[in-house]
């Protein structure tokens, strides 16, 4: 298994990484059986510090935890606990091989991106001054007034849409405890987004209008 510890702008001891190491092994034993990758991030924020673990299990899943404390010890101990709860959580699915194992449909590539949003882009001052002459208004007319809002790509990567049930792309968003996930349903084999609701429920969107388990 491969462990990444580090610390931004702080100093970790030799005995907070081994006791990092050890713990993340074990949930790899434990749960999985093979190796996985796992990167764990510590910072410092004003008086307490703060514990990132994101680990790349076998079969797709990613797990991810993060936590808080006065110390960095305690900050790893109540990150992990939020992956510990996860994982019993979904027991039986995140470690039985044959439920989860690899489906005859490759997984597809896409790119995610990350945009900052901007202002109006102005129209060309040749368009603006032929649509003028022709008596439109060029504040009410958004072909004169220019190509509305856009937005500035700042970063992009590439992005894998598993094939998966409702239920197995709930339990990868909860595991990676993140708000958003395509995926193309196994059922209606159209792509379809789950995410996490200001509620705390799951929105689940499907362009084929059906219910599939």
């Amino acid at each position: 298994m491969h462990i990444s510890v580090a610390g931004k702008q702080i100093d970790l001891s030799d005995a907070l990484k081994y006791r990092v190491t050890d713990h993340l092994d074990r949930i790899s034993e434990k749960y999985f059986g093979q190796a996985m990758e796992a990167r764990v991030t510590f910072s410092r924020a004003r008086s307490f510090f703060t514990c990132d673990i994101n680990l790349h299990a076998s079969r797709g899943l990613t797990l991810r935890g993060e936590g808080e404390a006065a110390d960095a010890h305690g900050a790893f101990d109540d990150a992990a606990e939020h992956i510990a709860k996860r994982l019993r959580r979904y027991h039986r699915k995140a470690t039985n091989h044959g439920h989860l194992r690899s489906r005859a449909t490759p997984t597809e590539k896409g790119r995610s991106y990350v945009l900052r949003p901007g202002g109006d882009i102005p129209a060309r001052e040749d368009t603006r001054q032929a649509a003028t002459s022709d008596g439109l208004d060029e504040d009410t007319d958004p072909a004169i007034a220019g190509a509305g809002p856009y937005a500035t790509i700042i970063a992009e990567r590439p992005t894998d849409i598993a094939t998966l049930s409702v239920g197995e792309a709930v339990m990868r968003l909860d595991l990676a405890d993140t708000k958003l996930l395509m995926f193309r349903n196994s059922c209606s084999e159209e792509i379809n987004v789950i995410y996490r609701r200001d509620d705390g429920n799951i929105g689940w969107l499907d362009p084929a209008g059906r219910l599939q388990a």
